[in-house]
């Protein structure tokens, strides 16, 4: 299948499993051609997939931790030779644990590819729309970013600033044709808490919400342009609400017992 003209084109990274295959989905299925892309080798049948659902679908492997890899992105988005009308950026990776008994190689990877993946492409991708004063970026950050996060100390802030961040874009662009919406998902049934080593905990082994219910939240708040959504089931909102009112500390010793490692977390 070849790339059509008259679709509207989409972005979307950490899309071979879990949030981001899900958001893909919805695109798909809903009109737009793609540009997918993850490091590992999911991704190719996340990309046949969505070919299924008639999108032209390129897929870029390409590990944005680095500079190399954001720019391998880039560069192919703009190859395509066409506008990006959506952007969810949604890379990123967890790491459970004390902060002492972590590797530094391990934590900073998840500043690597939650913020510094982000910023460096949402620079690009917010110029170009900019010049045509028009387009949609979706930032997936987490209801974690409202609590601190004992044993996940550097995940949580990560999704700290990536709240802020969008936030403080959002109130930059509210001028423009350009919206910035930032999704909040719970604890979702993904590859997260495997690849975070966080399986033995309460919160690895607790009941969560569906991913493709999370990403159609997300698809919709992100076509309407809104500017943040806690995404999910009912307990959701209540986790919401919660942070909204315990004191910090509370809120990080309730995490604390929900993610402190036990026998089995690796």
């Amino acid at each position: 299948m070849t790339s059509t003209e008259n679709k509207p084109l989409a972005v979307v990274t950490g899309a071979s499993s879990g949030i981001g295959r899900e958001l893909a989905k919805r695109l798909a299925k809903n009109g737009f051609d793609l540009l997918v892309n993850a490091e590992d080798d999911r991704l190719d049948a996340a990309a046949a997939e969505l070919r299924g659902y008639g999108a032209w679908v390129r897929a870029v492997r390409a590990d944005l931790r680095t500079a190399e890899g954001v720019e391998k992105v880039y560069t192919a988005v703009t190859a395509i030779g066409r506008p990006v009308d959506v952007a969810a950026l949604n890379a990123g990776v967890g790491q459970g644990g004390a902060f002492l008994d972590n590797d530094l190689a391990d934590e900073l990877d998840v500043i690597d590819l939650n913020i510094t993946s982000t910023v460096r492409l949402a620079k690009r991708l917010l110029h170009d729309m900019a010049v045509r004063d028009e387009g949609k970026m979706l930032i997936t950050s987490s209801v974690a970013a409202t609590v601190p996060g004992s044993f996940q100390a550097v995940h949580n802030a990560s999704r700290s600033f990536l709240q802020s961040f969008g936030e403080a874009l959002q109130n930059e662009l509210r001028d423009t044709g350009i919206t910035i919406t930032v999704l909040m998902p719970r604890p979702m049934e993904t590859d997260f808490f495997r690849r975070a080593g966080m399986r033995g905990t309460k919160v690895g082994a607790s009941s969560k919400d569906d991913p493709a219910g999370v990403a159609e939240q997300g698809f919709r708040a992100l076509v309407k342009g809104d500017p943040r959504l806690v995404a999910g089931s009912l307990g959701t909102m209540a986790q919401g609400v919660a942070a909204a009112v315990l004191p910090d500390r509370v809120k990080a010793a309730v995490h604390r017992q929900m993610a402190r490692p036990g026998p089995s977390s690796r």
